[in-house]
């Protein structure tokens, strides 16, 4: 059963209210969307946004009990700006992102996201990208394979896996998930090597996020957010790795303020004027209940704005 993340830390900073309009910009099960409808009642409205057509699919029968108040929308959420209807803009309400790889995907063994299933390996979130796991484990250069490892993956053994990987596929391609992880599993017993997660972990991590181009994504559906809130809108981002909360923490302290120029500059240059105020300095991050309830909570943290009123 999917057990939406940090729910009620969601309602809390969003608090949604009867007639609001609200985006749920990664809509994935649709958990966090149906708690959001049943606040929103009556009068309001959510835009329920998600790459994945079968995630979508899902969600909507879900969902469809809220009849017109709940819109579903398929698209990436860094394109909000030209997924939502004019009429919509700018949100009165809020936005939710809960980022990364959903529960769902994971269980769906033939997506290839899990390291554990036998698939493909394929780990699109959208069927419209044309960039597939395979492709980059068989076709990228070894450089290129320790960057992705090293910064997306932060996997320590990245330079000596490359080689090995590269050196491997000279023979055959890597097709399948099981494949890939039970080479880079004996990589890891040559080298002594004992991991309490499984070594292909961080592997897939760095794959998922390249293919997916999940940072890109997400620093551009950040810098949408001024032009999409309604002054007093609220934002709430939900992040499961370090690099995802970096980049929100990053830009969420740059709309927090006034000038950002660099300091060494006596006087203001850029011109910039704060957007968003932060409504917590730290993240919020899950009780020992939820974690014990859901594990998955273990890694999240939520991060949540107000947009001012400039």
């Amino acid at each position: 059963m999917h057990i939406p993340v940090l729910l009620n830390e969601v309602l809390t900073v969003l608090n949604p209210q009867p007639g609001e309009t609200f985006v749920d910009a990664t809509l994935g099960a649709g958990g966090h969307a149906e708690a959001l409808l049943q606040r929103l009642q009556p009068q309001g409205q959510l835009f329920g946004v998600d790459q994945d057509p079968t995630a979508l699919a899902l969600a909507s029968e879900r969902l469809a009990g809220f009849g017109s108040a709940f819109q579903p929308v398929q698209g990436n959420f860094s394109e909000l700006s030209a997924l939502l209807p004019q009429k919509a803009k700018p949100i009165s309400g809020g936005i939710l992102a809960d980022i990364g790889v959903s529960s769902m995907q994971l269980d769906q063994g033939n997506r290839g996201f899990s390291f554990n299933k036998e698939a493909p390996l394929d780990m699109r979130m959208s069927p419209l990208n044309p960039l597939t796991a395979a492709e980059v484990i068989n076709t990228y250069s070894e450089a290129r394979l320790v960057q992705i490892f090293s910064e997306y993956g932060e996997e320590h053994l990245s330079k000596t896996l490359a080689r090995r990987l590269a050196q491997a596929r000279l023979n055959a391609p890597f097709e399948t998930t099981t494949q890939l992880s039970g080479f880079i599993a004996e990589e890891y017993k040559r080298h002594g090597k004992h991991e309490k997660i499984h070594p292909a972990t961080r592997v897939f991590q760095a794959l998922r996020i390249e293919v997916n181009d999940e940072l890109g994504h997400l620093q551009c559906f950040l810098e949408s957010l001024p032009q999409l809130l309604a002054p007093g809108a609220r934002v709430a981002v939900i992040s499961f790795h370090s690099l995802e909360d970096r980049l929100v923490k990053q830009f969420f302290q740059q709309e927090n303020r006034d000038c950002i120029c660099p300091p060494r500059l006596p006087v203001c240059q850029c011109g910039h004027q704060a957007t968003l105020k932060m409504i917590k300095g730290k993240p919020l991050q899950a009780t020992p209940e939820e974690i014990r309830l859901n594990p998955r909570a273990r890694s999240a943290k939520l991060r949540a704005a107000v947009r001012l009123f400039v």
